[in-house]
């Protein structure tokens, strides 16, 4: 799984992401749909903003999430973004092996 993939946790995170999503997250003004997950370097209409610092640096950095309203939650935010994270497979093989 990668970015590409979030798509799959799409509803837990906008369950979490504040009231009115749908209402707010047109996929006009610079927002991407609320139902539709996107994500592109310097895109601000997507869901996931990758900054051209993010890539030029070797994929270290931070990632924007532009779905989140003022209203959500920050601690459940955080913990769905972690949960997603978490998820994702590393490749590297367990040293218990």
């Amino acid at each position: 799984m990668c970015i590409r993939d979030s798509d799959k946790n799409l509803m837990d995170h906008i369950a979490v992401y504040g009231p009115d999503n749908d209402k707010r997250l047109t996929g006009k003004h610079e927002t991407a749909p609320w139902n539709k997950f996107t994500y592109g370097v310097a895109d601000r209409g997507a869901s996931i903003r990758v900054p051209h610092s993010f890539v030029n640096n070797g994929y270290k950095g931070y990632l924007e999430d532009r779905r989140p309203n003022s209203q959500g939650d920050p601690y459940q935010i955080a913990s769905q973004v972690l949960k997603t994270i978490a998820s994702v497979p590393t490749g590297k093989a367990s040293a218990a092996a």
